[in-house]
């Protein structure tokens, strides 16, 4: 019969639809939300991203702030960068995008930016709010998989999920995320990697599976329970075409299942945008302008 399709592109709509409606009400106040990147050297599907980041901006009304260094930017120039945006009262949040060149090291970036301005997340204070359940910016891709499942009526709450991958984008804050004692999460969490011995017997149980291991097609139907839900947030560019960690046949298999394009990735972006206008809240309500 085939899955049913977890529509990132129609739901991150909605989002930038009401997102829209956050900032009108800002600027009414005087608040006008901005969102920076800055992007060092030439990579292509990075260049791409904050290009769509941008766009993302004007439709909902959010000023976009970019500056693109050249490849062989020393660290001084980039943290000077990073200094000015966390000093620039209309930048609300802004992210470093990566990766970065070898001579700049991507740690040091992140930790030079302010955590309130942290709209990826992935400050290790904002880290540790996740971990302890307080406010604060969620990154943006575990944050669109939990508004993914929520806005399509799948149940998280004392479910058993399976994420492949730990990374720090994805798999550890995601395992955080759902197994916070709150609604829409309180999941039993079981997070494993590409490293771990008959991967599969830890999948088949499963009633949510989310590969998030960037290793194409490693995801089989005859990992997954029929009926169970999966998100492909792992994919790998293969040339222009997007290759996804789930191989075709889950589909066929699987409840719910992301398709390979317009499933975590549209999202990520609209979670991005989300956390930007949550900080220009925070302003609007401390007394900051800057429209």
């Amino acid at each position: 019969m085939g899955a049913a399709i977890l529509d990132g592109a129609a739901v991150a709509t909605q989002i930038r639809a009401e997102l829209t409606e956050r900032v009108g009400a800002l600027v009414a106040k005087g608040v006008r939300p901005g969102l920076g990147t800055i992007l060092v050297g030439d990579n292509p599907a990075s260049a791409a991203y904050v290009r769509l980041k941008h766009q993302d901006c004007a439709e909902v009304g959010i000023t976009s702030f970019g500056e693109h260094l050249p490849a062989d930017t020393p660290p001084d120039v980039l943290h000077r960068l990073i200094d000015e945006y966390n000093a620039n009262p209309e930048v609300d949040g802004f992210l470093v995008q990566t990766p970065l060149p070898p001579q700049l090291d991507e740690e040091a970036a992140l930790f030079a930016v302010d955590p309130t301005k942290d709209v990826d997340g992935l400050h290790p204070v904002n880290l540790g709010k996740l971990v302890q359940g307080a406010a604060g910016p969620v990154p943006c891709t575990p944050a669109g998989i939990q508004e993914l499942l929520v806005r399509h009526g799948v149940a998280i709450e004392g479910r058993h999920v399976v994420i492949i991958g730990r990374g720090l984008t994805i798999g550890r804050p995601l395992a955080n995320l759902l197994a916070l004692k709150r609604a829409h999460a309180n999941a039993a969490v079981t997070v494993v990697h590409t490293g771990v011995s008959d991967l599969a017997s830890y999948v088949r149980p499963a009633d949510i599976v989310v590969a998030a291991a960037g290793s194409p097609g490693l995801v089989k139907a005859d990992w997954i329970r029929p009926g169970a839900v999966v998100v492909g947030a792992g994919v790998t560019m293969h040339g222009r075409r997007i290759i996804s960690d789930l191989d075709d046949g889950v589909a066929e298999v699987a409840g719910w299942v992301t398709p390979r394009v317009g499933g975590v990735g549209p999202m990520t972006r609209a979670m991005l945008l989300r956390n930007a206008v949550d900080a220009a809240e925070r302003r609007a309500a401390t007394g900051g302008g800057g429209a």
